[in-house]
């Protein structure tokens, strides 16, 4: 893709800072235990309910100011507990971003690491996954999804043999958008899956009708995607309330909008994380605050959407 930088320029610019890997820098913790988890549908791995997304946000190329800024919003969302991080090779350099930042802070117990095959990227899914763990310079992947179910059938075969294979940890499918529902339900009625990825939010709640329990029936777990539907959302309800209500401080724990909009999602009980994505770490802070404290009940969801409704 035009903007991705090919693995022998990530090693190039990996070499021109060396010095800087050699100075001394704050441990890759593993974070509070006071962030909610989820176990995932084989119930031997729980995850942090906070993710992290890199779509958009850290296509940056080989930038070293860039880079090192988008180390330091890796860095805080690992010191406080962070797990999930979803990437694709359809996200230009993102994956290269993953390779450079964990090559200078170190590979935290604490990564889940989910990556994408995608058949415009070219190669099949062996090949791309084998491509894309060099990119990230790891030497596996703890889920592969075949994104927006491109060739899903050839794809999810393959990729199913290599979770058998113990090459992968577990395998899924990704939708946007509120796209291909219908196609999404039966292959999660009809195959042998770990994960589905989709759009969940306050306003986009399509997926509650059908997707989401059958998510809870199979023992499917739920990435919910665009939490802040590709960001226009929290900064639409910044820039029209303020401050935030007090029911929502009192009700459900909420200390400012990122709070507001992901506790909505994570306390859906099919949910098992969603994945914001921010180029700062201020919001970092922000998101992953969101995955502690209290969560608000059925009654105050409701009052939840319903607020945003009027809005």
């Amino acid at each position: 893709m035009d903007h991705q930088f090919s693995r022998r320029k990530s090693i190039k610019l990996m070499a021109a800072t060396a010095v800087s890997l050699l100075l001394p820098s704050l441990p890759v913790l593993a974070g509070s235990n006071t962030l909610l988890r989820n176990p995932i549908s084989a119930k031997d791995h729980a995850l942090p309910v906070i993710g992290m997304g890199t779509w958009r946000t850290f296509n940056v190329g080989s930038d070293p100011k860039l880079l090192d800024a988008r180390t330091e919003v890796i860095r805080t969302f690992f010191e406080l507990g962070g797990g999930l991080v979803d990437s694709s090779s359809m996200y230009g350099s993102a994956p290269d971003v993953m390779g450079y930042a964990l090559q200078k802070l170190g590979i935290p117990d604490s990564l889940f690491s989910a990556e994408k095959v995608w058949s415009p990227a070219g190669g099949s899914a062996a090949e791309q996954v084998a491509e894309l763990k060099k990119r990230w310079f790891i030497d596996r992947f703890d889920l592969v999804q075949v994104h927006n179910l491109t060739d899903w059938r050839e794809h999810l075969a393959a990729l199913q043999q290599m979770k058998a294979d113990g090459k992968i940890g577990y395998v899924g499918i990704t939708t946007s958008h509120g796209r291909r529902h219908q196609e999404v339900e039966q292959i999660m009625t009809s195959q042998d899956i770990d994960f589905v990825q989709l759009t969940y939010n306050i306003t986009h709640r399509e997926a509650e009708k059908r997707l989401l329990p059958l998510a809870k029936e199979k023992g499917i777990a739920v990435i919910a995607n665009r939490p802040y539907d590709g960001g226009g959302l929290i900064k639409g309800i910044q820039r029209r309330v303020e401050p935030l209500p007090q029911w929502a401080i009192e009700e459900c724990g909420c200390n400012n909008w990122a709070d507001f909009l992901l506790k909505f999602i994570v306390s859906h009980p099919a949910i098992t994380c969603t994945i914001p994505a921010t180029t700062q770490v201020a919001h970092m802070r922000e998101n992953m605050g969101a995955g502690s404290g209290p969560m608000p009940a059925a009654t105050s969801r409701q009052r939840m959407q319903r607020f945003i409704e009027t809005l």
